[in-house]
């Protein structure tokens, strides 16, 4: 009852993508998923950069796709946390919440990933409701209004830079008084006139009602705190992919992230990997489908040649 030819780690839009198209294959598939269904995508408040979609909510995207991958078979299972996961042996096991084992031919990794967070009061409050972790799918909604950019690396300059075709002003909030940005980029955000820096201090506190208002803003060296109100704040200091769950049971790279081929193989054998737990610069809801799509074609190229073998 709990074998699968493909077992699908993650409900996001690459796992739901993958799920649609080995189930329109007449294969059978199972997605495990932790919290919501459509992983980071359910967080923004609206796509608008979807190809042949005008406007949508990242929640309404998610329950599309997954009444979707369900109306062709796909099992989707809601699990706590993976206690015990074999990806070495010909047949595949996850246990999930030390009490229930499925097996399967194959595996496709899309577990997801989530952006660093700073931590600070207010911050899940205000996430989609004026604090954004991305700039492509959100800038426009910031247009003539004054934002933060909160980190000192290549992505969080290069966004700043970006949002200012949007934001009337744009102000870069750095816990050091240096950047950690290649030259051209640091270059690029200190001489556009539409972005102001506040150096060695970081955002303490977010503040509002039914949206970001304000920050409090504080100065490491005088540890003085200035409240400063504020239309949106972007926030870049780095990237989590989810994959704890493969520590000792599959090699990643130093930022934990999964390598893959170009057609989504990882190392090991009947093991496939896409969305944003694999290594790869851009994160959008259309790469994570073209990962999914070709993560499940591959997968059922490898489960028809495992028939053909018998």
């Amino acid at each position: 009852m709990n074998h699968y030819d493909t077992i699908i780690i993650g409900g996001g839009p690459s796992g739901l993508t993958a799920g649609i198209y080995l189930s329109r294959a007449k294969l059978k598939a199972l997605i495990l998923n932790q919290g919501a269904v459509g992983g980071q995508m359910v967080l923004t408040h609206e796509i608008a950069n979807y190809p042949g979609v005008e406007s949508i909510s990242g929640y309404q995207l998610a329950n599309i796709m997954k009444n979707q991958a369900k109306s062709f078979g796909t099992k989707i299972k809601t699990i706590g946390e993976i206690t015990n996961l074999d990806l070495l042996s010909k047949v595949k096991s996850v246990t999930v919440d030390n009490t229930e084992t499925f097996t399967a031919d194959s595996i496709i990794l899309a577990s997801g990933g989530r952006s660093r967070t700073l931590g600070v009061p207010g911050e899940d409050t205000f996430k989609g409701r004026g604090i954004s972790y991305c700039a492509t799918c959100d800038g426009d909604f910031f247009t003539d209004k004054e934002i933060i950019v909160v980190g000192g690396g290549n992505s969080a300059l290069e966004e700043a830079v970006s949002l200012t075709k949007y934001a009337s002003k744009v102000t870069i909030v750095h816990q050091f008084d240096h950047f950690q940005a290649f030259e051209h980029a640091i270059q690029e955000a200190t001489e556009h006139p539409k972005i102001n820096f506040i150096m060695e201090s970081t955002i303490s506190g977010f503040n509002g009602d039914d949206k970001l208002e304000s920050v409090d803003v504080l100065n490491l060296k005088t540890n003085v705190i200035t409240k400063i109100p504020i239309d949106g704040v972007f926030i870049f200091i780095g990237y989590v992919p989810n994959t704890e769950f493969l520590e000792g049971k599959m090699e990643r790279n130093k930022w934990g992230e999964i390598g893959v081929d170009s057609l989504m193989n990882t190392p090991i054998s009947g093991v496939f990997a896409a969305g944003d737990c694999i290594a790869k610069k851009y994160r959008q809801v259309s790469t994570a489908v073209g990962e999914g799509t070709i993560a499940a074609l591959t997968a059922s190229a490898y489960l028809n040649d495992l028939k053909t073998k018998k």
